[in-house]
């Protein structure tokens, strides 16, 4: 069959597009590539007013971010080209204004369904009223947009972690969405976090419950509207475009990366024999702009699913990415380390929670003391109950083997025209793990850190000291109990020469 659209930037040409989400990680970087790889006409960003800040300066803060100065600098017009609208997809409505409604309605083609909060502590309420609540009410929105031609919502590889394989099909709910929504609206909430853990069990937290109840609504509505489902798994940083190694967010490896270089992580409940599923941000967002334009073709009355996935196509192991960051850490390190980086992964529970008492505990209330006794702050314990609470979180992702299939995601790539094959490309069979790992790890210094790259001479510098601290300290702890268990032995063995004697 003849497509509709030969090419994606045929479906987007002077047409609108709207973008929740588009202030987060994946949704900055797929705004900035719908503008510099499309001619569409207006983008419109969903937006709401943060910390006091309005959502015109906020598309002002948008545009000016490092992301954007490739497309600035080819396109002196760009800022024309993008529209914040004022809204919320947790209020009734979406928080849209009539007049800001019936623009959206009239003028919209594409939209992007990207708004989430992907906290996985986050309180059942919250998770449900955003990612659940928030995806019905930009579905009502939808079926009211005139001229739709896609509708591509972002859900994740991890929300029906009770399958052995995760195919690229939509799965029934764990429960009804529609009744989940209004029992957390009636419920107090003191019971409903008494009953959260027993609605949740199945899946690893409430964000993976939350969009497991959203794809339920999501296969609801398709019916009526053309829907793609796009199942990213942990998205990383940018890999080739529009800024190699460009990353902004402290989730996910990003935290972990940082926590090992900053000596605070020395330990971590994983199986390095297992293999991570990391999909760089530019890839995502590519297969997620692709995607719609497959929606728009094919008018699908069920969801197209894509898992926006690895899935063996290029392997790294947990112990891979271990060692090569170990390596990168020393050559990059990250300025004023609290201890020299260390540590390895652990298989055993039971190893990994005593390396975490006596390795990541002892050493925080120590810091402490010594900060106490020169009349500072304290902090460090702080931190690493954070630190802690959010490993093991992960540890569920780290301890276990997921499959996935994307067949859908090969056969998106083969169906595109040539050039936009190389354009939107998705095929990671190419990345060179080792390389990749470093633009990130310099990314992660540069743009989460603020840290110069000036400043890496000094920091291995600090670090050779570190490591002779470290050496130093390692040497004296073991002194030290050879100190404390020397009388105990000596008794011992006195003991054990009389009991020859005799």
């Amino acid at each position: 069959m003849t497509p509709r659209y030969e090419t994606v930037d045929e479906l987007l040409a002077g047409r609108a597009a709207l973008v929740t989400g588009a202030t987060g990680f994946l949704g900055k970087v797929l705004v900035e590539k719908l503008l510099r790889d499309s001619q569409v006409a207006v983008v419109y960003l969903l937006l709401r007013p943060k910390r006091g800040v309005e959502v015109a300066q906020r598309l002002e803060l948008l545009l000016q971010s490092k992301l954007f100065d490739r497309v600035r600098a080819q396109q002196a017009d760009v800022a024309s080209r993008v529209v914040a609208v004022r809204g919320d997809v947790s209020q009734p409505g979406a928080g849209l204004s009539p007049e800001d409604r019936e623009t959206l309605l009239r003028r919209v083609h594409v939209v992007f369904h990207c708004a989430a909060n992907v906290r996985f502590d986050q309180r059942l309420k919250e998770a449900v009223n955003l990612n659940t609540v928030g995806t019905r009410r930009i579905l009502e929105l939808c079926e009211g947009i005139r001229q739709l031609e896609a509708l591509v919502h972002v859900s994740t590889a991890y929300c029906h972690c009770d399958k052995p394989e995760l195919q690229e099909v939509t799965y029934p709910a764990d429960h009804d969405p529609h009744k989940v929504i209004d029992l957390v609206s009636w419920l107090p909430d003191h019971i409903l976090e008494d009953i959260s853990a027993r609605l949740v069990d199945g899946q690893p937290n409430t964000y993976a419950y939350s969009k497991n109840l959203s794809e339920q609504l999501v296969t609801e509505w398709s019916s009526k509207i053309p829907t793609g489902i796009a199942r990213p798994s942990i998205v990383t940083g940018v890999w080739k475009e529009p800024l190699p190694g460009w990353v902004e967010n402290l989730n996910g490896p990003t935290g972990l990366m940082i926590g090992a270089g900053k000596g605070v992580i020395r330990s971590m409940h994983c199986n390095p024999d297992y293999c991570g599923d990391f999909m760089p941000v530019d890839v995502t967002a590519n297969a997620i702009i692709a995607l719609a334009w497959k929606v728009a073709n094919t008018r699908p009355t069920t969801p197209l699913v894509v898992n926006v996935t690895l899935s063996g196509d290029n392997p790294v192991t947990f112990g891979t990415i271990l060692d090569v960051g170990r390596k990168l850490l020393y050559e990059y390190p990250l300025e004023y380390p609290l201890w020299y980086p260390g540590g390895s992964l652990k298989t055993s529970r039971v190893a990994h929670n005593l390396c975490v008492f006596f390795f990541h505990f002892i050493p925080a209330y120590f810091i402490d003391a010594l900060l106490m006794l020169m009349g500072q702050k304290p902090f460090m314990v702080r931190v690493q109950r954070r630190v802690q609470g959010g490993l093991q979180m992960l540890q569920y992702y780290t301890t276990k083997v997921f499959v996935f299939r994307n067949d859908n995601l090969h056969a998106l790539s083969q169906s595109l025209a040539p050039r936009d094959r190389r354009t939107f490309y998705t095929d990671v069979s190419r990345l060179q793990w080792p390389d990749y790992m470093k633009l990130v790890l310099l990314g992660t210094r540069r743009f989460c850190l603020k840290e110069d790259p000036a400043t890496l001479p000094r920091a291995r510098t600090h670090m050779r000291r570190m490591y002779w601290l470290d050496k130093v300290t390692t040497v004296l702890i073991v002194l030290f109990l050879f100190w404390l268990l020397y009388p105990w032995a000596k008794m011992f063995l006195q003991t054990f020469d009389c009991s020859s004697g005799e």
